[in-house]
């Protein structure tokens, strides 16, 4: 398998390992064939960003026991699908995103310039972003 670069041009960094994220469960945003739904946007979940979430029928803070998953609260990391972290970007409830752990796949639905709005992770030189 090919490293994987963040929207930054670097190899991508793990965004979070309890919970454990990623579609491959391995703790970074990697993508592949098997993920239709491209879970790429690593997220800092925010209350608002799960409210959303949950309204729009993408339920991420109830535990699912027979998946192994506890639920997400505010402040947990998570591998979030491009198009539903653009949903709530265009609906006003984006939730931080942690830049160096997105994976650059992202940039096919989200443009760099809306990720930066939200990122946790800018260098003091955001001109290396461009």
């Amino acid at each position: 398998m090919a490293e994987e670069r963040s929207v930054l041009g670097r190899t991508l960094e793990p965004c979070g390992m309890d919970p454990m994220t990623g579609f491959y469960r391995d703790g970074r945003c990697s993508t592949g064939a098997e993920d239709r739904g491209l879970h790429t946007v690593c997220a800092v979940v925010t209350d608002d960003f799960l409210q959303h979430q949950r309204r729009v029928g993408n339920d991420l803070s109830t535990p699912r026991p027979e998946y192994g998953f506890r639920g997400l609260v505010a402040g947990d990391r998570w591998c979030v699908v491009a198009v539903r972290w653009a949903q709530a970007y265009n609906d006003g409830a984006a939730s931080p995103v942690v830049l160096a752990s997105t994976n650059e796949r992202t940039l096919d639905i989200i443009p760099l310039e809306a990720l930066r709005e939200h990122a946790v992770d800018v260098p003091g030189d955001v001109s290396s972003l461009e």
